[in-house]
């Protein structure tokens, strides 16, 4: 079994979530559901809410500063919760953000481009920039190192936090630590627990996960639910960064084909866009468990887990463990689709 603590102790870090982030259960979902169902809150950190991308900013900011950096550069869509945490990392660190925002989600209203996340970008002093295509990451990646190096001629020291799947998947070393934190929470976890299901995007919380849990001996099933990509895509994105996250743990071959798991049953009609399974995940969550959902990520992801129950691939009885991975400031960017929704249904 490889010491995990020793492997991550080779990249620096800075320390920014509470750990361990605390394991709950919701009873009347899961009993809904006919399973029982667990969540691990890494939506609850000393972050302004918090989420799963500040485990993997640990690493990068641990790294920026390594290098002496005052500013950071970071893109995703409109409503980014990773650029929002960035952001405010940043301006703890006191640091200069830069955040660009990518047109990833197409017919969206005003409310969209001026709430949630965009709005506490504001609020965090953020240097908003814009990128016009949605589905292009080596273009954003390239817009943002152009950006850099005007930053650096105006004499700033700039780290890029990348996007693209080209580069080192240095933030799913979060979601490493993220597993050793689970074991020790719950010793021989593959004997309590039958499945773990996180949402499966850029894939560094999905392949850190996988990575962690089996260089820890754990051989519980990891689901990944595609937020963004079809399973086919996602499948072969998994499968290569998790190769690239062993390898940066010296641990080369430890996740196999039949180790990684992504369902796209719920993606439809796309990244960030509402649908009747999306909307009924975050309705159900809230009025079982007063627990918020975001339509991209978490409510995407929980409703790909209803189905998954319903479906019967998660038998009944199991117990499942939901990583809530956070974004709770999106949820007010699509009032408007929510409220016309909820007019309809109530």
């Amino acid at each position: 079994m490889l010491d995990v603590a020793a492997a991550l102790a080779a990249y620096p870090r800075v320390t920014l979530a509470p750990a361990p982030t605390p394991i709950e259960e919701t009873a009347r979902l899961g009993d809904e559901l006919g399973i029982r169902l667990l969540l691990k809150r890494d939506d609850l950190s000393s972050i302004p809410f918090g989420g799963n991308k500040v485990r993997q900013l640990e690493f990068y900011f641990g790294e920026a500063q390594a290098q002496g950096a005052d500013t950071v550069l970071i893109t995703g869509a409109v409503q980014s919760n990773y650029a929002r945490a960035a952001a405010a990392v940043a301006a703890r660190l006191g640091m200069e953000a830069h955040v660009q925002l990518e047109e990833r989600v197409p017919d969206m209203g005003e409310t969209y481009y001026g709430s949630g996340n965009v709005l506490l970008d504001d609020l965090l002093g953020a240097v908003r920039h814009e990128f016009p295509e949605g589905e292009n990451e080596a273009g954003a990646d390239a817009a943002l190192g152009a950006l850099a190096e005007e930053l650096r001629a105006a004499g700033r020291h700039p780290y890029i936090i990348p996007l693209g799947p080209d580069n080192p998947p240095l933030g799913a070393l979060g979601y490493v630590a993220a597993a050793a934190e689970l074991v020790e929470q719950m010793p021989d976890l593959s004997r309590r627990v039958d499945a773990v299901v996180v949402p499966s995007g850029s894939s560094l919380t999905h392949s850190g996960l996988l990575v962690g849990l089996r260089a820890l001996d754990q051989r519980v099933p990891v689901l990944g639910i595609c937020v963004r990509r079809d399973a086919v895509a996602q499948r072969a994105r998994v499968a290569r960064k998790s190769a690239e996250v062993a390898g940066l743990l010296g641990s080369e071959g430890i996740v196999t084909d039949e180790d990684i798991q992504v369902f796209d049953h719920v993606l439809a009609p796309g990244y960030g866009r509402l649908n009747d399974a999306v909307f009924e995940a975050i309705k159900l969550t809230a009025r079982t468990e007063a627990l918020y959902l975001d339509p991209t990520y978490t409510g995407r992801t929980m409703a790909g887990l209803i189905h998954l129950a319903r479906a019967g691939t998660i038998e009944a009885g199991s117990t499942v463990l939901f990583v809530h991975t956070g974004g709770t400031p999106a949820l007010f960017a699509y009032e408007p689709e929510l409220r016309a929704r909820l007019a309809d249904t109530d």
